[in-house]
């Protein structure tokens, strides 16, 4: 996990630097409004619902049941660790940054809720997370856990894309995945300005693709931030 590079005054930005957080925090919402176009019934969901507490293990199911729910699952993460992020702010925040936290925060939101829609009855029950290792006071720890969630994300959809069969559903994988790809490069941005790193070499191959991770690398990952002990031995392989 990469160490931000701060100046003497990490929480002042210029006047050029608040225009362009400005600029970036519109694109995420355009971004956000894209994504779910196919689903627009869920507008009437409450983004403060709280999640039913799950029992002590779930299996996510075959085919592109199990793949929504294994997407489904990870959303519940990033959407758990970004509410508790805008409802702790970390010391020091700006509120150009709460308010790109807050964007992503609903975004993920909706992402979690759609596939909990999608799936109907054959949706797991809501996770239950452990984020003890995180400083929700300090801007370090809270950045680098929200940029080791976005790349596992991005990595994780790419490396089941393939293994949707439906097209409606890998078309709604397709947009949900470059939004996670902007919420990537936004966290980079904040930890290192004025870098490269929203698309470095560790995230970015030589072929200028991203990464794609297998499903169980992915959940083994992720692990240390869920309680709940998740089975994903019927999900597709090819």
């Amino acid at each position: 996990m990469e160490t931000p590079k701060l100046g003497s005054s990490p929480h002042v930005r210029s006047q050029d630097e608040s225009v362009k957080s400005a600029d970036r925090r519109n694109f995420l919402r355009n971004a956000g409004m894209a994504t779910v176009a196919g689903a627009v019934f869920l507008a009437g969901c409450d983004k403060d619902d709280d999640m039913t507490p799950t029992p002590s293990a779930v299996d996510l199911g075959s085919g592109d049941v199990g793949i929504l729910n294994y997407a489904y699952a990870l959303e519940q993460l990033e959407a758990a660790f970004y509410t508790q992020v805008v409802a702790t702010p970390y010391s020091g925040i700006t509120d150009a940054e709460k308010t790109l936290l807050t964007e992503i925060r609903d975004h993920e939101i909706i992402h979690r809720d759609f596939f909990k829609a999608a799936l109907g009855t054959n949706a797991i029950p809501g996770l239950e997370v452990n984020f003890s290792s995180i400083d929700f006071t300090s801007r370090a720890s809270v950045l680098g856990a929200a940029k080791l969630f976005e790349d596992t994300g991005v990595q994780a959809y790419n490396g089941a894309g393939n293994l949707i069969k439906s097209g409606d559903y890998l078309l709604i994988a397709g947009k949900i995945v470059s939004v996670e790809a902007r919420h990537a490069a936004a966290i980079r941005d904040l930890l290192m300005p004025n870098s490269t790193s929203f698309a470095g070499d560790d995230i970015v191959d030589n072929n200028g693709l991203d990464k794609a991770i297998k499903p169980a690398d992915i959940l083994a990952a992720v692990k240390p931030y869920v309680k709940t002990t998740i089975t994903a031995s019927n999900l597709p392989t090819s």
